[in-house]
């Protein structure tokens, strides 16, 4: 009885001398500064004691998420890898049995209001900011096809085709006929390169919004790079008229040093309306380029007349 009375003192002892000792530490945490909780360096024997270590140790793992390594604090371009991480960092509330769930309403408004900020930053050509704030949108709710489909935008801008094209992928599950989440895909896989899987994503866009002159045209740019010239003139033409459509492939020709074709376009629109200043003046230059210098000439004069009538008036 008196041997564990003996032990149980002596425990406590133990137990009252650890409580009452101090961590040991080589800097109190405000005198570290704020870089110093994600510097990632390890707490050794003279940097802290295990408290410490063990509360900085979720930090250095942030530091690792988004690609830190070493001591150099270089600022780094955000890459495809990092930017998928990012975009998988969703937004939790944390609940216990002193807090009530979040309504899902709550959550929707919220959803809406990052991606109307989302929307703001996206207009403004802040493409990180626009990234942020609609992954937060989706991940408050993920039913929102616009910021799916205003995210892939901002990746596509990014250059984060990918990333681009599974964003579009969610919008179009959400809503399959929506013609502009349509286009914008194809613009982005126009971009990429990829100029068959553009052109199958804008014919659906044009099926679904046959005016739109803007995803006419698209897929004018994409059919041009296909070598399906006839269709890319058609679809400059829908887009707009016929002598648009023959300037568009004209420049689309002079642009990648093909005079010959060039030429032939500008004609085609001369014959149509002969006197567009706009025909004429890149005819002029091209018959010089190509050594044609009485063609030149002759279109010079045309030019000349046409500028003397637009100073006379009607």
């Amino acid at each position: 009885m008196r041997r564990r009375a003996i032990a149980a003192l002596f425990i406590a002892i133990v137990i009252g001398v650890i409580i009452s000792s101090p961590w040991v530490a080589s800097s109190s945490w405000p005198d570290e500064g704020p870089n110093a909780a994600v510097s990632g360096d390890a707490v050794g024997p003279g940097k802290g004691g295990g408290f410490l270590r063990a509360f900085k140790a979720p930090f250095r793992a942030l530091g690792r998420l988004w690609g830190r390594g070493g001591d150099d604090n270089k600022i780094r371009r955000m890459t495809e890898k990092d930017a998928k991480k990012f975009a998988g960092l969703g937004v939790a509330r944390v609940d216990d049995a002193r807090s009530a769930a979040a309504p899902k309403s709550d959550q929707r408004r919220d959803g809406r209001a990052a991606l109307a900020a989302g929307r703001e930053m996206l207009e403004r050509g802040k493409l990180s900011e626009a990234i942020g704030l609609l992954a937060q949108a989706v991940s408050l709710d993920p039913s929102l096809s616009e910021a799916h489909n205003l995210l892939g935008v901002a990746y596509g801008r990014k250059g984060l085709a990918d990333l681009a094209a599974q964003s579009f992928e969610r919008s179009l599950r959400l809503e399959p006929n929506s013609a502009q989440a349509l286009n914008n895909y194809g613009y982005s896989l126009y971009a990429s390169g990829r100029y068959r899987a553009a052109v199958d994503r804008l014919k659906r866009a044009a099926r679904l919004a046959p005016h739109d002159q803007r995803i006419l045209n698209n897929l004018a740019l994409a059919q041009y790079r296909l070598g399906r010239y006839d269709d890319a003139y058609k679809s400059f033409t829908q887009a707009s008229d016929q002598v648009t459509g023959r300037l568009n492939m004209a420049a689309l020709f002079q642009r990648a040093g093909n005079f010959e074709e060039a030429i032939k376009h500008y004609e085609a629109a001369r014959r149509v309306q002969p006197l567009s200043p706009d025909a004429l003046q890149q005819l002029a230059d091209l018959y010089r380029q190509t050594d044609q210098p009485e063609k030149a000439a002759l279109i010079r004069r045309e030019l000349q007349a046409v500028a003397a009538t637009a100073r006379r008036g009607p």
